[in-house]
């Protein structure tokens, strides 16, 4: 009998290739370890409710009783469930055609998408239209349902920044694209310089490759700026001079954590710019109802919208979507709540209001403490968290920790984040999983674990971190 189809030697050169560190060798690893009986604080993926979040009240009440509707006959619902919360689930079940066990349309409910485009207008002051806006299981789906529609074979290049979230460059590698990086600058705390993107583009033309698209995160996974408004039309203006779409990677917009650059999106800036760029530069937007401070990430929910795309593209996009049917229908539910939240004068309002503002509060606490406490360490540099749920810290390995990962046969970010996973059992991610600069190294883990454990972690860390570097050390140091 020869090779069969699914024998690792003849299976799909595609999947193989693909790289995924936030679930890779580091995550493998702790998994063991915590099945040993070891306590693993898991930091890898911006997971909120895995590292003891509470989920929002009100939301979980409405999909509560949409998933149960006979409780919604029960004479007693009013002395468990608010009364808002009561009407909204009515509100979501007159939507659907047969409650949450049918299918929707595969561009996600209307009804739903109408509160999306609206949530839109009241954010960038533009009218948006449902018709151009898909619901997903959450952002990654919209992602790699655009990047299938852009890429045609190797010789189409995506503009990523890098580092990068690794959905982008695994989902590039998947349909057999070419990754085109360009470096945002740390020491400009992770700013983007628009003359490394055009010889991003010359080095990728050089090499035959086509670029049609850019990526943009922000705020930035794994770095955590917020782009300014002027680096978007600095942004908008490449992508239109150099005819490219621009895939704005928005999840992150609720989580900001300073007052001197607020979220803008890349749709507002582009509809300030007016024609005949905000007529021309095609630009597919993401958010999602998993992060924030809503952090659902297992509902999977999440939305695109298409700014200048033609009718016929929609319609092919659509025809693709409807391959899966329906995207997940309380999934929805949780993005008509996100995007049309509670009023002054609800019911729910005050607790809605007091658990969210309570959860960024928090997280803008310890953004703080992760940063300082970083940057307390020795040969440990990192820029403040400015948004998303992420700290890059830069580490300054000395040249003899470099040559004991050689000979350990493991990247050098990748021996220090081991060890450090072995000896407190903190999980994080090695730089190298994003791509960073010829040698240099970091690591990311999220801001996420309990503020009450929070100083127990950073001292936790802050000791391994200094014996390593002390050990690896030796005159390196006072030789300097």
């Amino acid at each position: 009998m020869g090779l069969k189809a699914l024998d690792y030697e003849t299976m799909n050169e595609n999947v193989k290739k693909v790289q995924y560190a936030v679930r890779g060798e580091l995550y493998l690893r702790a998994s063991e370890l915590q099945k040993e009986g070891k306590k693993i604080i898991f930091t890898n993926v911006g997971n909120p409710h895995a590292l003891g979040q509470k989920p929002l009240t009100f939301p979980r009440q409405v999909v509560a009783l949409c998933q149960a509707p006979f409780l919604l006959d029960d004479p007693n619902v009013g002395l468990i469930f608010p009364a808002d919360a009561i009407a909204r689930a009515k509100h979501y079940l007159s939507l659907t055609s047969g409650g949450l066990g049918a299918y929707s349309d595969s561009r996600g409910i209307p009804g739903v998408r109408k509160e999306v485009a609206e949530f839109i207008e009241r954010r960038d002051g533009y009218p948006s239209d449902p018709e151009l806006i898909f619901l997903t299981d959450g952002a990654s789906k919209g992602v790699m349902q655009i990047l299938n529609c852009i890429i045609r074979g190797q010789g189409d290049g995506v503009l990523v920044p890098v580092p990068q979230y690794p959905l982008y460059s695994a989902t590039i590698s998947l349909f057999g694209g070419s990754l085109v990086p360009y470096y945002l600058e740390e020491t400009a705390n992770w700013g983007l310089d628009v003359n490394n993107l055009r010889e991003s583009v010359a080095q990728a033309r050089f090499k035959g490759i086509t670029v049609r698209a850019m990526v943009i995160i922000n705020p930035g996974n794994p770095t955590g700026q917020c782009l300014s408004e002027a680096n978007l039309r600095e942004i908008l203006n490449f992508c239109y001079q150099e005819n490219l779409v621009l895939l704005g990677d928005e999840v992150y917009q609720q989580n900001i954590y300073q007052d001197e650059r607020p979220f803008i999106s890349s749709r507002k800036v582009l509809m300030d710019m007016g024609p005949p760029i905000s007529k021309e530069v095609q630009l597919v937007s993401f958010h999602t109802v998993s992060k924030g401070y809503w952090g659902e990430c297992g509902q999977r929910g999440g939305y695109f919208e298409m700014t200048n795309i033609p009718p016929k593209t929609v319609d092919e996009i659509y025809k693709i979507a409807s391959i899966s049917l329906s995207p997940n229908v309380p999934a929805q539910i949780f993005m008509g709540l996100m995007v049309n939240p509670l009023k002054p004068g609800d019911v729910s309002y005050d607790q809605y209001v007091r658990e969210s503002k309570g959860i960024l509060e928090s997280l803008r606490r310890r953004a703080r403490i992760m940063t300082e406490g970083f940057n307390s360490c020795k040969n440990v540099v990192c820029n403040f968290t400015e948004g998303a749920m992420y700290s890059f810290p830069q580490l300054r390995l000395p040249p003899k920790a470099i040559e004991a990962a050689k000979q350990a046969g493991k990247v050098p970010d990748v021996f220090y984040c081991l060890k450090l996973l072995e000896a407190t059992g903190i999980s994080t991610v090695p730089g190298s999983g994003f791509g960073q600069k010829e040698g240099v190294f970091h690591l990311r883990t999220t801001i996420l674990p309990a503020e009450e454990d929070m100083p127990e972690i950073m001292s936790s860390f802050k000791k391994f971190n200094d014996e390593f570097m002390a050990q690896y050390e030796d005159n390196w140091n006072r030789s300097r």
